[in-house]
């Protein structure tokens, strides 16, 4: 293997919780609700699939079947999408459903996955190219700078950026472009086999890790490093 790319959520780093989220928006507006009132918005807000890379949507609402499988293909549709999801659930202020999504932006709300330093290192050590391939909405740049782990990336390649989502071979295409590199010489690593499994179409390698908490998977991803050895 010459390069690896990973897909972000679930991947290589892993959402905050879903109550954590909430209470974090509602400690910046100043807003105190009773634990009990917070716990239940909390259900609602993930039952809804509110939380952009946590749970799906239980029932996703009429409103948004259009727009849903195509969210990841602009900052705008994505934004809609996901308040879309939240708006079903009550909160205190309507403001606060863009406060959810400004939140879910930002690097406090992410944690890498413990192995993740590790073994973007390893592959650096080895002289293994690394692109980030994401179905995502925003610049997820500033996670990796914030967790110190941008300097193993040598590109990133995001669907809203190209009007392009996974499992669209062609976003893959561009990342092999920019690595240099002929897609049977890559191996990508994503959480998702419809999405993620899209690579194998161009010839690249693909392999799968589960999408669980960061507690729950604290090495999955050192068996990149066997498969490129």
């Amino acid at each position: 293997m010459m390069a690896v790319l990973f897909d972000f959520s679930g991947t290589l780093f892993r959402i905050e919780s879903t109550e954590s989220w909430l209470r974090a928006v509602l400690d910046e507006a100043e807003i105190a609700l009773p634990e009990a009132e917070l716990s239940q918005a909390a259900k609602a807000l993930h039952v809804a699939g509110a939380l952009p890379g946590g749970a799906p949507p239980a029932q996703l609402p009429d409103s948004l079947a259009e727009m849903w499988p195509i969210r990841d293909r602009s900052a705008e549709l994505h934004r809609a999408a996901y308040t879309g999801l939240s708006r079903q659930v009550p909160l205190p202020e309507p403001a606060l459903h863009d406060a959810l999504y400004d939140r879910h932006m930002t690097p406090a709300a992410w944690a890498p996955y413990p192995d993740a330093a590790e073994v973007l290192y390893g592959l650096c050590e080895r002289g293994i190219g690394i692109g980030v391939v994401s179905n995502i909405g925003w610049d997820l740049r500033p996670i990796f700078r914030e967790h110190n782990l941008d300097r193993f990336v040598d590109t990133y390649v995001l669907s809203y950026e190209h009007g392009i989502q996974k499992p669209d071979p062609r976003l893959f295409a561009v990342a092999c472009e920019a690595l240099k590199v002929e897609p049977k010489d890559v191996l990508m690593i994503g959480d998702d086999r419809r999405a993620d499994g899209g690579a194998a179409a161009l010839g690249c390698r693909v392999h799968m890790v589960d999408h669980l908490p960061a507690s729950e998977r604290p090495d999955a991803l050192r068996a990149v490093l066997d498969l490129v050895d």
